[in-house]
C-alpha cells in the first residue's frame, strides 16, 4: 500500500498477531507507545514524536505531516495521543486488523477466562 506521501506501507500487523497471539500483539503495541511517548507527560506529543520519528523510519517527515499524524488519532482534542488513542489509531490504519479485529477480540476474551 502506498501512503499519500509516497512512502510504501506494508501492513505487518496481521502476521504479527498470528506469530505473537492477540495478547502478545497488544503488549507490543503498548511497547511501541512507550517508545514514542513523552515520559513526563505519559502521552505521545508532537515533540516526542518528532524526537523519536527515526524509530518508525519517519525521520524525513515534515512537522506538518507529524501534526497530521497526531491529529488523525487525537480523539479528545488535546493535541497528543494517549495509549488508548495510539492503539485505536494503529488498528484504524491497518486494513488487515480491521478485517480480523472481531475474531482477535474474541480470542483475547477467551484467553482472559
Amino acid at each position: 500500500m502506498e501512503a499519500g506521501n509516497g512512502v510504501l506501507f506494508e501492513d505487518f500487523f496481521p502476521s504479527m498477531i498470528e506469530r505473537l497471539g492477540a495478547e502478545g500483539f497488544i503488549w507490543e503495541l503498548c511497547n511501541g507507545f512507550r517508545l514514542l511517548m513523552d515520559v513526563n507527560k505519559g502521552l505521545i506529543t508532537f515533540e516526542s514524536l518528532k524526537r523519536n520519528s527515526f524509530l518508525l523510519g519517519l525521520q524525513d517527515m515534515g512537522d506538518d505531516e507529524l501534526v497530521c499524524m497526531l491529529n488523525e488519532g487525537d480523539l479528545d482534542g488535546d493535541g497528543a495521543l494517549s495509549q488508548m488513542e495510539f492503539c485505536v489509531l494503529m488498528f484504524r490504519l491497518s486494513p488487515g486488523l480491521m478485517d480480523g479485529s472481531k475474531q482477535w477480540m474474541e480470542d483475547i476474551e477467551m484467553a482472559e477466562m
